[in-house]
């Protein structure tokens, strides 16, 4: 059997200003900032605007999403995305390299490099350390608007790497996959409440373990070292040799396991797009896990 050879999913700092003092953004290399913020508390847009990484672009995770879908953030159509990355200048062609500032180093980023995977295209990573360490290892910023030309993207779902409801209720009986979950384990076992969205209740799926997504990056916002996720996901006894789905509350943090995994070179993890946005409100209560109740009576 030939090994499958890995894109690398990870680019430096240094990597991408090297390529951006040599003038190398453009239809081989598209550079983008997947930022958002929960209402109120950062504007993406507006900081963007301000200052990015030269040549990058905005990709605006409101604008490519199902927007018909009761669910948040879930996966718009093939023509929707491939038309939306294309106005960016992307083509199947273009190594695809995205980042986002959140505090932590990386928060929305590795969701749109799982949506470029999804949509049949390899050739995408994520910033390691994002915006946050690309300006404190002093690299460029600029306020410049990049207006590049239309790159022609012809998206192909790849439906092994997601999961639908149907899927998770299934699994609950066949149990073919272990589910991880990468909430914190407040929101997973139901004792801390689901930030920002009404009605939603805390609480996690039979069978699923927790593996919070911020504990795969370092103090400093980079992505841990290999070895050391492995034996994070050895110490959760979840074993990498087989079928794994990731899930959270929206399908973005649940793309760091889809990361993580993938660094430990498992590429074929998919995730639950709906996840417990989805599984809550659409599950019957016996499949829904909670200390939730308990504590507020």
């Amino acid at each position: 059997m030939v090994q499958q050879i890995l894109y690398r999913a990870l680019v430096s700092s240094r990597w991408l200003a090297e390529h951006v003092r040599a003038s190398k953004i453009g239809p081989e290399l598209r550079v983008l900032d997947a930022s958002w913020y929960e209402p109120g508390q950062r504007d993406a847009q507006k900081e963007f605007r301000e200052r990015h990484i030269p040549g990058a672009s905005f990709f605006d995770i409101e604008e490519c999403k199902d927007k018909s879908s009761p669910y948040e953030f879930m996966l718009p159509s093939e023509n929707h995305f491939a038309d939306y990355v294309g106005h960016l200048g992307i083509s199947n062609h273009t190594h695809v390299v995205v980042y986002d500032g959140d505090n932590l180093g990386t928060f929305y980023a590795p969701r749109v490099w799982w949506m470029f995977r999804v949509f049949g295209h390899r050739t995408v990573s994520v910033l390691n350390g994002g915006f946050k360490n690309w300006v404190k290892e002093g690299y460029p910023v600029t306020s410049e608007v990049t207006r590049p030309e239309p790159g022609m993207f012809k998206a192909t779902l790849d439906k092994s790497l997601l999961v639908t409801y149907e899927e998770m209720v299934t699994n609950l009986t066949s149990k073919r996959f272990q589910v991880v979950d990468s909430r914190s384990e407040g929101r997973f076992q139901g004792t801390e409440p689901e930030p920002g969205t009404q009605g939603l209740e805390p609480g996690n799926i039979p069978g699923s373990l927790n593996m919070p997504f911020f504990n795969f990056l370092t103090e400093e916002g980079f992505e841990k070292d290999t070895e050391e996720i492995r034996n994070m996901f050895q110490e959760k006894k979840v074993d990498l040799s087989k079928p794994l789905i990731a899930t959270c509350r929206k399908g973005v943090t649940a793309c760091h396991i889809a990361l993580a995994a993938y660094l430990c070179g498992k590429p074929d993890v998919p995730v639950y797009d709906g996840s417990w946005s989805e599984w809550f409100r659409r599950a019957p209560p016996e499949y829904r896990i909670s200390k939730w109740n308990r504590n507020k009576a």
